[in-house]
């Protein structure tokens, strides 16, 4: 896979129904998928309308929110609530491939960061499109969006003190 691309730009919130959860890294690979399914059952029962799969990484320990993109009005049923992605400046990159391989875009924006003196304010997410049966056939064509929200940039002394 070439480099990824970083891009910083300010991101305004997108309206979620998710559920809530806390998890250990090596449950995300079946928590993840386990609670969109949650989220678009019920999206699906009020024939709301939804768009791509969310998950948002509140902090390290892995506290997160998966759920759906809200593209219109939505009932909280049960453990399956409103919430939005964060609002603000971020960092972000595509990654193309299997999810398995997330953690390079991941790396990826967090050293582009510290080389460009940025600071991480914390949450993170990463939004999924919806699955293509030929992804199946070429799983290099899966894209996952993941995102960093910044604090504001580090301040260097100009004057090298």
């Amino acid at each position: 896979m070439p480099p990824y691309v970083v891009d910083v730009q300010s991101r305004e919130a997108i309206p979620l129904a998710v559920v809530r959860r806390q998890a250990r890294v090596s449950e995300l690979a079946r928590i993840v998928p386990e609670c969109c399914g949650l989220v678009w059952n019920v999206v699906r029962a009020q024939q709301a309308r939804g768009g791509r799969h969310v998950a948002i990484y509140w902090d390290r320990s892995i506290r997160l929110e998966v759920g759906v993109e809200l593209l219109g009005s939505f009932a909280e049923h049960g453990e399956v609530v409103h919430s939005a992605t964060p609002v603000g400046t971020v960092a972000s990159a595509t990654h193309l491939g299997p999810y398995g391989g997330l953690g390079a875009a991941h790396d990826a924006i967090q050293r582009w960061c510290e080389a460009n003196g940025y600071s991480l304010a914390g949450p993170n997410w990463e939004i999924y499109d919806h699955w293509q049966n030929d992804w199946n056939a070429d799983p290099a064509r899966i894209r996952t969006e993941v995102f960093y929200l910044l604090s504001k940039p580090n301040v260097r002394e100009s004057n090298g003190r």
